[in-house]
């Protein structure tokens, strides 16, 4: 390239510039502002959230949805399972799950299946064997879910293992009937005032 080229092409560049300036300017104002209110917003929803997971682990319940940031999602998990409130945290386990973060399924699934087992333990103390049953099945299917998420989970597996040791001493705690908690037929009658006795 010769020297009058280069220098034709620098005056080029330099009245593109000098028209374009101002316009490439506010152009690059706004993208810092658009980020600087991005990074604000954010502070301020982790700052809302904090607040929230504070509140659940002081024993103050907080509302969340499928929308709420997922460290709030598996606090108010472990929050629900804690007081044996099994479906709402259930419930709350989908969306965590779609969120992509694998860690926080597998502690939420931990902390369901562990509020399942303790109940199981709490009913066979009682010598309650049958309606313990399901939720052995049930803190069986949530360890393994949490393994599915992290598969070195060891608590995880320790726990299953425990669970799976309790339906190997115990059979007739198996129970193959899905996630629904089956109802004793004879119980229902009897529970019903003025169930019919049957023929004399």
């Amino acid at each position: 390239m010769s020297e009058s080229t280069r220098a034709q092409y620098r005056q080029t560049l330099a009245r593109f510039f000098a028209r374009w300036r101002s316009t490439l300017l506010l152009a690059l104002l706004a993208a810092a502002l658009a980020g600087a209110l991005q990074n604000a917003v954010a502070a301020w929803r982790a700052r809302i959230d904090n607040a929230a997971i504070g509140a659940l682990a002081a024993g103050r319940d907080v509302e969340t949805d499928s929308a709420s940031a997922p460290e709030l999602i598996a606090a108010r998990v472990e929050f629900l399972a804690a007081r044996e409130e099994f479906d709402k945290a259930r419930a709350l386990l989908e969306p965590l799950d779609v969120a992509g973060r694998d860690e926080l399924s597998a502690i939420a699934h931990y902390d369901l299946g562990n509020a399942l087992l303790r109940r199981a333990f709490d009913l066979l103390e009682r010598g309650q064997l049958e309606p313990a049953g399901p939720f052995v099945e049930l803190a069986r299917r949530e360890y393994r879910r949490a393994l599915q998420f992290q598969p070195a989970f060891w608590d995880a597996k320790y726990n299953l293992d425990v669970a799976a040791r309790l339906v190997r001493d115990n059979p007739q705690l198996e129970h193959s009937g899905g996630d629904e908690l089956p109802a004793d037929p004879k119980k229902i009658w009897t529970d019903i005032p003025g169930a019919p006795k049957g023929l004399p």
